[in-house]
């Protein structure tokens, strides 16, 4: 029997030329993969306005809803509350500007947060039977975020 004689290991080493052909495969196909943008520019020269515009608000009608149901505020005027045409027939009033009617306000419902719904639903309805397409609701912004 003969044994070998216990030699030094050799250490491993990576053999870098197979290495560098797969970067250089990877680096060519990431070459021609890759997408590049063209940006072309086109120089304009934008025409310049003196006068500002003003501008238009719309005519506003402001309901304030409180916790009590019976009366609401219009353009801050108390209005007591007995049936829902007497108060579409008090937006109507308050539509005129001068005496002259004004086209197409814009009904603003300031509404307490503990006023029952019933009341909103009344100025919506009232809103609807003077014909006052446009209603909005105003809202306070919270201090906590």
């Amino acid at each position: 029997m003969k044994f070998r004689k216990i030699s030094a290991r050799e250490e491993p080493e990576i053999n870098l030329i197979p290495f560098i052909d797969v970067l250089l495969v990877i680096l060519i196909f990431l070459m021609v993969t890759t997408t590049y943008s063209k940006f072309s520019e086109l120089q304009i020269t934008l025409p310049t306005a003196d006068a500002e515009k003003v501008p238009q608000r719309p005519f506003e009608i402001n309901v304030g809803v409180g916790t009590d149901s019976s009366r609401y505020l219009i353009n801050d005027t108390a209005v007591a509350y007995h049936d829902v045409q007497e108060l579409a027939e008090s937006l109507k009033a308050a539509a005129t500007l001068n005496g002259v009617p004004q086209k197409d306000p814009v009904v603003v419902i300031s509404a307490d947060g503990a006023a029952p719904h019933q009341s909103v639903i009344n100025v919506l309805e009232a809103a609807r039977l003077a014909q006052f397409a446009k209603v909005t609701f105003a809202t306070q912004v919270s201090g906590k975020k």
